[in-house]
């Protein structure tokens, strides 16, 4: 036995004893009652939501799924809630995404560690934890009337397009701040070899830096994607639809992104403030479809980032 091994074995032998300890075992008692208390609550809060839905489901079924945005509880729907909720995921993906990278490679591998660097980076983890209101008064300020400004129309801007652009400016310090933990954690060893080679500084950050955190960059936008989701006090304060609201059919691409919209947590907050059947069963059924769509979304995310891992 060589005494790297025989270090690691006493090493171990040492925890193992430390474990056994009075204070040791009471905060291990203490974590296990917490996680238990945690998923008690989370299951109970699950039975009761799906409790409240399946009369929905029974009754209705698809037609929950393709109903429109109306106050009758027979005729109640989350349609235009899904398609609103994916088109702002996906406006926060093509803009939030590749800004927020680009800014963590940057950062990592570019910028000097000066106290300018170190004022931007300490700035972007304050802005990581503004509350989302704060980014709705912006949103109203700045994107609703840029939009105005750019549409000819005279539609004031509340629009998708405007909930895309405050949801990508909300999301996009998490999405430096875990790009930039995951190419952190790239051992330099690997930039060392490519260098050595001959490679451009670019070269390994292609070919070997992204690569490598490909899957903790993913793990970010999983993150990332979630809080755009099912944020609802944003998109409140910038005009999306809690009442009544219709799309007709034909329409062009330009005048649904810069027309009425909404989305699902929206329409859940708008169902819940309702009496009756509203509140009781389609406020439910419409969290149920909200968690299903969320957990498809990070599903994929899920899948790209296993397939990045098994690639590396």
């Amino acid at each position: 036995m060589n005494a790297g091994s025989s270090a690691a074995e006493a090493v171990a032998n040492s925890l193992r004893r430390r474990r056994s300890g009075v204070g040791g075992l009471i905060f291990e008692v203490g974590l296990v009652v917490s996680l238990l208390a945690a998923l008690g609550i989370l299951a109970t809060l699950l039975a009761e939501v799906i409790q409240g839905a399946v009369p929905v489901f029974q009754d209705r079924g698809w037609g929950f799924i393709r109903g429109p945005l109306t106050l009758s509880s027979d005729t109640a729907g989350v349609w235009l809630g899904i398609v609103g909720s994916l088109t702002i995921a996906a406006l926060v993906a093509l803009l939030a995404f590749p800004i927020g990278i680009g800014a963590a490679i940057y950062l990592e591998e570019y910028a000097a560690d000066t106290r300018f660097t170190r004022f931007v980076t300490t700035n972007i983890r304050n802005l990581a934890g503004v509350p989302s209101i704060v980014y709705g008064l912006l949103g109203l300020a700045v994107f609703v009337r840029l939009v105005d400004g750019i549409d000819g129309a005279q539609r004031n801007g509340r629009s998708v397009v405007a909930a895309g652009l405050t949801m990508a400016v909300l999301v996009l310090p998490i999405v430096i701040i875990t790009a930039s933990e995951a190419i952190r954690a790239v051992p330099g060893t690997i930039r060392e070899a490519g260098l050595a080679v001959g490679a451009t500084r670019w070269e390994v950050i292609r070919h070997h830096v992204l690569p490598a955190a490909a899957p903790g960059v993913l793990t970010g936008t999983i993150l990332t994607l979630s809080r755009a989701f099912g944020e609802s006090a944003p998109l409140l304060l910038i005009g999306v639809t809690t009442g009544l609201l219709t799309i007709p059919k034909g329409i062009g691409i330009l005048d649904r992104l810069l027309g009425g919209y909404t989305a699902l947590p929206v329409q859940v907050f708008t169902y819940a403030r309702q009496p009756g059947d509203l509140q009781d069963h389609v406020a439910p059924a419409a969290i149920v479809v909200l968690l299903v769509v969320l957990l498809g979304v990070n599903a994929i995310a899920i899948v790209l980032r296993n397939r990045w891992e098994q690639r590396w």
